[in-house]
C-alpha cells in the first residue's frame, strides 16, 4: 500500500481521510524572529497553534498539507512540537518560495552563475525528500515553488530545480500561482518542458479567479486546480469562489480540484489584529463552517465534495503508475 510522509511518520494514503490541501502552520521571517525575540513567544505561539489545529480536527479534518518551505520560515521541529499535541496528519514540503531572485546563498554557484556548476537546490530538495529535514528524520512529501506576476530568471531556476527533484524522487509538486496574471500556464510550460507529468502538479491559488476559460485550460493541460484561498475575500469574495467551484463541478470537473484556505496559525506578514480585520473569514474552519454548506446549497453533492476533499488528495500523493 502506498504511503505518504507526514510530520509523525509515514501514513498509508488510504488513511489520509479528509484533506485540506494548502494550509500553513507558521509563516515567519526566521531571521527577524531570531534577532528580535521580543516579537515572539514560543510557548504562547505553540499553544495557540495547537488550539487552532484542534478546531480543524473537531470539524472532521484528518490531514493538512503544509507547503511551508525556504522563504516562508519552515521550522520542522516547531511544527513537530505542535503536532505532538494534535491528532492530525501534517504533510511537509521542500522547495523554495520566491517571486523574483534566488537567495544570496545560491546566486554565485549553480547554472548560469559566476562559478557555474550543478544546481545546489536539487541536492537539498532531494535530501529533504529521501533522508529528512534538518536532521530530524521527518521527510518532505512534496515540492513547492512559486510564480507570481512574471517569470524571472530566479523563479525559472527554482522551477527547473523542483522539476529535477521531482524526476529523481517522484514527489508531486505544488506551485503558488497568480490567477489574475495567468501564471499557472507559465508554470505548466516550464514544468512540461522539463519533463514533469503535469498530472502530479497542483496549481495553487487557481481559485482566485472566476475566469473559467483559464481554469479549463489548466485542467486540459493535466493539472489539479488549487481552489485553496477560501476566506481571502479581499482577493475574491467567498460567494464568487463558491460559484466557480460549483460551476466546474457541474461541468464534471470535481476530480480536478482540491480545497483549502491557505491559512496559518501565525503569519508575520501582518501586524497584530490586521489579518483578522482584513479577512475575518480567513481561518481554518471557514470551509467546513461556511463553504461546504454554501456548495451544497449551490447543488454540489456529497460525492463531489468527497472527491475534492478525499479522493483527489489521495491520488495526488499516490505514486505515478
Amino acid at each position: 500500500m502506498a504511503q505518504v510522509q507526514t510530520v509523525r511518520g509515514a501514513v498509508p494514503v488510504e488513511e489520509l481521510g479528509t484533506v485540506l490541501m494548502h494550509e500553513h502552520v507558521f509563516v515567519l521571517d526566521e531571521e527577524l524572529r531570531r534577532n528580535y525575540p521580543h516579537l515572539w513567544d514560543e510557548d504562547e505561539r505553540v499553544a495557540d497553534a495547537v488550539a487552532r489545529l484542534k478546531s480543524l480536527t473537531a470539524r472532521g479534518v484528518d490531514t493538512i498539507v503544509d507547503p511551508t518551505v525556504l522563504g516562508l520560515g519552515r521550522d520542522i521541529e516547531r511544527v513537530a512540537r505542535v503536532n505532538a499535541e494534535v491528532d492530525l496528519n501534517i504533510i511537509p514540503a521542500t522547495g523554495l518560495y520566491t517571486y523574483d531572485s534566488v537567495p544570496f546563498a545560491f546566486r554565485m554557484h549553480g547554472p548560469g552563475t559566476l562559478l557555474g556548476g550543478p544546481e545546489p537546490m536539487v541536492e537539498l530538495f532531494v535530501r529533504d525528500l529521501t533522508e529528512g529535514i534538518a536532521g530530524t528524520g521527518i521527510r518532505a512529501a512534496f515540492l513547492k515553488c512559486a510564480i507570481e506576476e512574471e517569470l524571472t530568471p530566479g523563479v525559472e531556476r527554482v522551477l527547473v530545480a523542483v522539476a529535477e527533484a521531482h524526476k529523481r524522487t517522484g514527489a508531486p509538486i505544488t506551485v503558488h500561482t497568480s490567477a489574475v496574471h495567468r501564471t499557472g500556464l507559465v508554470a505548466q510550460d516550464i514544468l512540461a518542458r522539463e519533463g514533469v507529468d503535469l498530472g502530479r502538479v497542483v496549481l495553487g491559488h487557481s481559485g482566485d479567479t472566476t475566469d473559467r476559460d483559464y481554469l479549463r485550460e489548466l485542467v486540459d493541460n493535466g493539472s489539479l486546480l488549487g481552489m485553496d484561498r477560501f476566506g481571502l475575500d479581499p482577493l475574491l469574495p467567498t460567494d464568487q469562489r463558491v460559484a466557480t467551484v460549483a460551476a466546474l463541478v457541474e461541468e464534471g470537473l470535481a476530480d480536478r480540484m482540491v480545497l483549502a484556505h491557505d491559512a496559518s496559525c501565525h503569519i508575520d506578514w501582518f501586524p497584530p489584529g490586521a489579518r483578522e480585520q482584513l479577512a475575518p473569514n480567513w481561518h481554518y474552519t471557514h470551509i467546513h463552517d461556511d463553504v461546504l454548506p454554501a456548495l451544497r446549497e449551490a447543488g454540489v453533492g456529497d460525492a463531489a465534495l468527497t472527491t475534492m476533499l478525499v479522493d483527489n488528495p489521495r491520488r495526488y500523493f499516490s505514486p505515478a503508475e
